[in-house]
């Protein structure tokens, strides 16, 4: 099945980003949010990153337009929808709000179109459930910032078809990705590696082994990490950290994978890194100019 018209449910970081590659790549995009200030804050920040591609000469002024041409926006599903070949859902992470919106998804689509899910943990196989074609819901875990990361996990459900796989597959190379294919357990790949890892950070901070600068430091100097676990968990979010962790921790049953308390307050007092303005670093000048947020000794 060829793929020309793509869905994508989701203004946000994850959503504005995806919509941009596909428009990019010579897609037709149907941009849909619920709120018209989602939709264009989302507008204005592809916008923003096509203009910095043309400042560093990677694309023309013309390329930039059409990007943008390729992409009209919704408030509302169905007309979104209906002529898709392909959805890539990137709501919130949340288990009820992607079930409930794969059911509609099933009811609303062509027959033909194949629906996929950003989610960075949550099954795949629990999501197609959801609706009556199992064999056409697929995982597309695209990486952060989407524009630029070449890696995007394609996980197969446990009804995935080889069809499906191959046609996702094929078209995320069109889209100059790197697909990677992994089986539908928590986490997957990724988030299974880097959710501990940046949960160890935030434990030994907690416990006062180091401060925020040593930690991220250490990890970048010593590890030849382009950015610290604790810069990194802010950049994802603290709240996408924790709901990634807590599904690790239900999925597997191993209390290794149990979030670290610190982690737990800082979601709870609304601290949530980068997008909240403060988490383990405080961005109140900017990200370029983050300062130390938090620090125990």
């Amino acid at each position: 099945m060829e793929v020309k018209n793509v869905t994508v449910i989701g203004a946000g970081t994850m959503g504005n980003g995806i919509a941009h590659v596909f428009a990019q790549n010579g897609f037709s995009v149907s941009l849909f949010d619920i709120s018209e200030k989602s939709i264009e804050k989302g507008l204005a920040t592809i916008a923003k990153n096509l203009d910095r591609m043309v400042a560093k000469e990677r694309i023309s002024e013309a390329n930039k337009n059409n990007t943008l041409a390729n992409i009209s926006t919704h408030t509302s599903l169905e007309p979104a929808v209906t002529n898709a070949d392909l959805v890539v859902e990137a709501a919130s992470e949340n288990l009820d709000i992607k079930l409930g919106l794969f059911k509609q998804l099933d009811e609303l689509t062509q027959p033909h179109c194949i629906l996929s899910t950003n989610t960075s943990s949550i099954s795949i196989t629990k999501i197609a459930a959801a609706t009556k074609r199992a064999d056409k819901v697929i995982g597309m875990h695209f990486m952060n910032p989407v524009p630029i990361m070449k890696l995007i996990e394609i996980i197969r459900g446990y009804s995935t078809s080889n069809q499906t796989t191959n046609t996702i597959v094929e078209m995320s190379k069109k889209l100059g990705k790197v697909p990677v294919e992994c089986n539908d357990y928590p986490g997957f790949v990724a988030n299974r590696i880097l959710m501990p890892m940046i949960n160890e950070a935030i434990i030994s901070l907690h416990e006062g082994v180091a401060g925020v600068t040593e930690i991220d430091t250490i990890m970048k100097l010593g590890m030849a990490h382009p950015m610290g676990p604790l810069q990194l968990a802010d950049f994802i979010g603290l709240d996408v950290c924790l709901s990634i962790l807590r599904v690790l921790h239900d999925g597997l049953g191993n209390p290794k994978y149990a979030p670290c308390p610190l982690l737990v307050n800082m979601v709870m007092a609304g601290k949530l890194g980068a997008k909240s303005g403060e988490g383990f670093y405080d961005y109140s000048a900017g990200m370029k100019e983050a300062k130390v947020s938090i620090q125990f000794s």
